[in-house]
């Protein structure tokens, strides 16, 4: 359920009129998806993103960042931006960040639309891709009606992320967990030509003295990041051009000049070395598949429609029960608990079209019906 804030969720206690009991068919992700409920959807997170980047250059690879980080653990279902959680986990603690600006423009588009009705996990969807359009990259379509999960995977972000001490077939096999080819694996890995990393996540590496790192790279990165101490200190993941989207990131790695080993892994006599020669010579080809990975990506088990209910026959009958009774109410009581507003202690509506009313019976169920 959206609200204001991605990071806190509220129920609200929801009246359904049960006109049938049976349940609507899970919702498809659609471009179109909002057409009527919020036609400017695109528009208003499109100008807010170019605002932000245009304050924090840094920002639009931390939103890309945090869109990847979501999407690989439960699906791009929204559970980082929740408080504690997933965001506590390894992968993301001091590694990522923008939760407060995706809040930022979620409450923009909640402006903009006259209510809370796009979910956070479709708001960071589309700001990653105008993120990466407003940094020099290609756009794609972003099929949105992905329904924001209340309950984080705080073991999957343990588990499901790759980090930057993994070697190539750790990686590979992450990826592959997740539906993705070596190709597509190298081509998602094409971000890290934007943004940064921190002095502790590339020590190891340019203190190594190994045949895999160019020795004046190596020694260009040490005099901002010490043996000991400066372990926030930054240096950005492609040395050639760290504020534009493109495919020098691939250039550096064959002249071993990755900055995490996790980069460099991709070009260090593996399988993947070709698919990184193809994307160093081939700038189209390498923002042809990274759109197309991207879009799979965001198609990466979302949450939609209805959540399916769990609860025992006896409860659903009881709240059933209680409905009808909420309905027998002569109209002069029941219409002093009508209300537009989601947000209200108590309200009722006559549709399970949730894009125009916003309703949840499963909402009702865990806020009322209790075991």
């Amino acid at each position: 359920m959206a609200t204001s804030t991605c990071s806190v969720l509220s129920i609200s206690l929801v009246m359904v009129l049960l006109t049938t009991f049976s349940f609507p068919a899970l919702a498809q992700l659609s471009v179109s998806y909002y057409a009527s409920t919020c036609p400017s959807v695109f528009d208003t997170v499109r100008s807010a993103t170019r605002s932000v980047i245009n304050r924090d250059g840094r920002m639009g690879a931390s939103i890309l960042r945090l869109f990847f980080h979501d999407c690989f653990v439960s699906g791009c279902d929204g559970g980082i931006l929740l408080s504690g959680g997933e965001r506590n986990a390894p992968g993301n603690v001091a590694m990522v960040r923008g939760y407060d600006v995706i809040d930022s423009i979620k409450a923009q588009v909640d402006r903009a639309c006259g209510r809370s009705v796009v979910s956070c996990a479709d708001i960071l969807a589309i700001t990653s891709r105008d993120s990466i359009v407003e940094l020099g990259g290609p756009s794609y379509p972003v099929p949105l009606g992905r329904r924001d999960t209340r309950t984080p995977n705080i073991a999957g972000a343990r588990t499901d992320l790759p980090a930057f001490f993994h070697d190539l077939q750790r990686i590979k096999d992450i990826f592959q967990r997740k539906g993705f080819s070596e190709r597509e694996m190298v081509a998602l890995s094409g971000a890290h030509s934007i943004g940064q990393a921190r002095c502790s996540s590339f020590r190891d590496r340019i203190y190594s003295n190994t045949s895999n790192i160019d020795p004046a790279f190596a020694l260009a990165r040490q005099a901002t990041c010490p043996r000991i101490g400066g372990d926030a200190n930054l240096a950005p993941l492609d040395p050639q051009s760290p504020g534009r989207f493109g495919n020098n990131f691939f250039q550096a790695l064959m002249n071993r000049r990755g900055l995490l080993n996790s980069d460099q892994v991709l070009f260090n006599g593996g399988s993947s070395d070709s698919i990184v020669r193809t994307y160093a010579n081939a700038a189209s080809v390498f923002s042809t598949d990274f759109m197309n990975a991207m879009f799979k990506m965001g198609n990466l088990s979302p949450l939609t429609g209805y959540k399916p209910l769990k609860v025992p026959d006896k409860l659903l009958k009881k709240m059933i029960e209680v409905a009808k009774q909420f309905f027998k109410l002569p109209i002069r009581e029941s219409a002093k608990l009508m209300s537009n507003e989601l947000g209200t202690p108590v309200r009722y509506g006559t549709s399970f079209n949730q894009n125009i009313d916003g309703i949840l019976l499963e909402i009702f169920l865990e806020a009322n019906v209790q075991s």
